[in-house]
Parts: structure tokens; C-alpha cells; sequence
């Protein structure tokens, strides 16, 4: 059975520097981030992303995440991996699932797919998933 849940987030932290910045073309650089998350998923995240900061407005990312804390009555930690293309403030070809095989806890067995969605009220996660026994 596929469940639904929906949360906000903040970002706590953000510390990104750049490895490589060439005189033209697009530039790449890597973010520690941290998010607390509050709603039906209470959580905080753990993020390595990597960026390119393309020219024109046009970047894109994908990041590993580690969620740690509880979807409704379960508690316990997995890892996501999402990524999207960005052109402006319009994000495309977006994709996020949660990696199998790295639930614990009470989290042991899920699998499912998530995005993200930012507006000027709230950023929102977005997790379908099901619990395998």
C-alpha cells in the first residue's frame, strides 16, 4: 500500500564552496546542507549536494540526503537522492526516490519516490512510499 505524506522544511545550514570556476562555462560546487522537517514527517536532513551554476540562469543538482526521525508512528532514518535541472526559478526534469535498502529502525523496508516544491508560503517534501515486511 502506498501512503502519502506531506511536510515543510527549512534549510538550518548551508555552507557551499565552489571546486571549480573556470573564466567561462559553467561553474560546480558542493553544499553541506541541513533542513528540519515538521508536518507529517518529523525530521532533520543531511544533504551533500553537488551544483552546476550554468550560464543564462540555467543550473542544475543532485544530492544525497539522509532523513532521520519519523513518518507518522515509525521512527528511524533512510536516504533519498533527488536532483533537478533549474532554469530561473523553475525547476525541471526533477527526480527524487528514497534508496533501497537504507531504512533502519522502525524504517527498515521503505521504498518510494519524493519531490520538492518551494512557493512563497513554504517549502514542501513530498514522500509516496510503502513499507516492505
Amino acid at each position: 500500500m502506498n501512503i502519502q505524506t506531506k511536510s515543510h522544511f527549512k534549510i538550518v545550514s548551508w555552507e557551499q564552496s565552489f571546486y571549480d570556476e573556470p573564466e567561462a562555462g559553467a561553474k560546480l560546487a558542493r553544499a553541506d546542507v541541513k533542513k528540519v522537517f515538521e508536518g507529517e514527517i518529523e525530521a532533520e536532513g543531511s544533504a551533500v549536494l553537488l551544483l552546476c551554476q550554468g550560464e543564462n540562469d540555467g543550473n542544475g543538482y543532485v544530492a544525497t540526503e539522509k532523513i532521520t526521525g519519523r513518518i507518522g508512528e515509525r521512527s528511524g532514518s533512510f536516504v533519498i537522492q533527488h536532483g533537478g535541472a533549474i532554469a530561473g526559478t523553475t525547476i525541471t526534469d526533477s527526480f527524487g526516490y528514497v534508496v533501497p535498502g537504507s531504512g533502519t529502525d522502525e524504517l527498515q523496508g521503505i521504498r518510494g519516490h519524493c519531490s520538492w516544491q518551494h512557493d512563497e508560503q513554504a517549502a514542501t517534501f513530498t514522500l509516496d512510499y510503502e513499507i516492505e515486511q
